[in-house]
């Protein structure tokens, strides 16, 4: 992407504002994919916060990888409640996710992830066949070959038509794509065997309040309960319970960065009538009890409901943009 800005840049020549890009982040040394070091500066402010993806395989365990992510995830959640505008690449939409910025919003990441991203974040109103989308101040993008769709985009809003269309043709960049649907192979989605953990993560993650009871859950899936604790474990390596610990938690800690609740009501708002065994999980699975958890990452400046809609360039003046 910073190559493209820069041939914009210089297609629109000496006497337009041009583009500052810098690579920001909150460690002192980071490396990119496939081993290579980047030089970072410090976290400062910028118009635009382009937030790269990472590493994702099948096997990756999501919650220990975006866990190692905090530093990032916090540098993105401060940098939106600035006012900053924020876009992700591929799969840094979960990153966003995390930082509770796809809450009530549409989006989009790649067609390879978009189920666990819906799955993740059931607020989100999540888009599959779009390549870009912004809601809010908020932009998410499809796999990382969309960062080409929304460079163009904003050399658009910032350069104007022709010189868009004259980056495009130089760099050899689809300036016509629209949907990510043709790109999309099945044979390389998760494989059908995992359909059946899948379905009963998605009822477990839309029923979080609800007492968990394993033979109702059974019935609802018309197995038996060995049965289903059986295809369950085959297919997760763990039981339908501890995902739902973990949702519920997952749950519990953006409730208690985002509201006023108190712990009790945070507690019976996840499935815990008593407030004390909700306090126990908790700490089990973040190291913090509720209170001191909201002490750390409370938010402030929860947005309000936005109003939605489907364009490809971010919101707002499309001033030079910072990149991470």
């Amino acid at each position: 992407m910073p190559d493209l800005l820069t041939m914009a840049g210089h297609v629109a020549g000496p006497d337009a504002p041009g583009y500052r890009v810098s690579v920001v982040s909150p460690r002192r040394r980071v490396t990119a994919s496939g081993g290579a070091g980047l030089e970072v500066r410090p976290l400062r402010e910028v118009d635009v916060l382009v937030v790269p993806g990472f590493e994702l395989h099948p096997d990756t365990d999501l919650d220990a990888r975006l866990a190692v992510l905090a530093p990032e995830i916090a540098a993105i959640r401060a940098a939106a409640a600035a006012g900053t505008a924020v876009v992700s690449l591929c799969v840094g939409a979960f990153l966003l996710a995390e930082a509770g910025l796809l809450d009530r919003r549409t989006a989009t990441t790649s067609w390879l992830y978009a189920a666990e991203l819906a799955r993740r974040c059931p607020d989100a109103d999540v888009r599959p066949e779009h390549l870009v989308v912004t809601d809010a101040g908020v932009t998410t993008t499809a796999a990382f070959s969309a960062m080409y769709d929304f460079a163009l985009d904003l050399i658009r809003r910032h350069d104007g038509s022709r010189v868009a269309r004259a980056v495009a043709r130089v760099a050899l960049v689809d300036d016509a794509r629209t949907s990510q649907t043709p790109y999309v192979d099945a044979r390389l989605l998760p494989r059908s065997g995992r359909d059946f953990s899948h379905r009963v993560m998605r009822h477990l993650d839309q029923n979080l309040a609800e007492r968990y009871d394993l033979t109702a859950l059974s019935e609802t899936f018309r197995v038996s309960t060995r049965t289903l604790l059986r295809r369950f474990a085959e297919e997760t390596g763990h039981s339908p319970l501890a995902h739902l610990q973990t949702s519920r938690v997952r749950r519990a800690r953006h409730l208690l960065e985002t509201t006023d609740r108190t712990v009790a009501a945070v507690a019976a708002a996840v499935g815990y009538r008593d407030p004390g065994t909700f306090a126990a999980l908790f700490g089990r699975h973040t190291g913090r009890s509720p209170s001191a958890y909201r002490a750390a990452f409370r938010r402030t400046g929860r947005p309000a409901d936005p109003e939605v809609r489907q364009v490809t360039s971010p919101p707002g003046r499309p001033a030079r943009p910072g990149s991470r």
